[in-house]
Formats: C-alpha cells, structure tokens, sequence
C-alpha cells in the first residue's frame, strides 16, 4: 500500500482537466522511497517506506525522534 510510514501521506484522488475542461479521474500517488536507516539506540539497521519529506524530517530531527511523533500520530487516528 502507498503510505509513508512516517508522516502518514497517502495517494489522493484528483482530476486531469483537458482544454477542453473535460475532468477523468486521477490519483496523485506520494514520492515514496523504500529506505534503510540505522537506529543507534537499538544498533541495528530499519527499513521504512518513507516520502521524500519524511526524510527531510529524519534529517532534520532524528530518526528516534520521527519515530516518536510518528507513533504518537498513530494513536490519534
């Protein structure tokens, strides 16, 4: 399934408009990548199935730390 496993995006439904302002379904599938990571606090290597902006977030705050709000995102929905 398209989900990212960090942020939570999934594909949405939209349409293509033509010139002629004729509307045909479309789906706009996220920028998933499949990428390993390392988790030092367990030393072990995690593969997550994560969009291009939940990397920039792994980045940006850590990987155990993504994880937390990550989980923390599951429980509310």
């Amino acid at each position: 399934m398209k989900v990212c496993q960090i942020t939570g995006k999934k594909a949405q439904v939209g349409h293509n408009v033509s010139h002629s302002n004729k509307k045909t379904k479309k789906v706009f599938s996220p920028n998933l990548k499949t990428k390993k990571f390392f988790l030092e606090e367990e030393g072990r290597w995690v593969t997550l199935k994560v969009s291009a902006n939940a990397m920039r977030t792994i980045n940006k705050k850590g990987l155990s730390a993504a994880l937390k709000d990550a989980k923390a995102l599951a429980k509310i929905y």
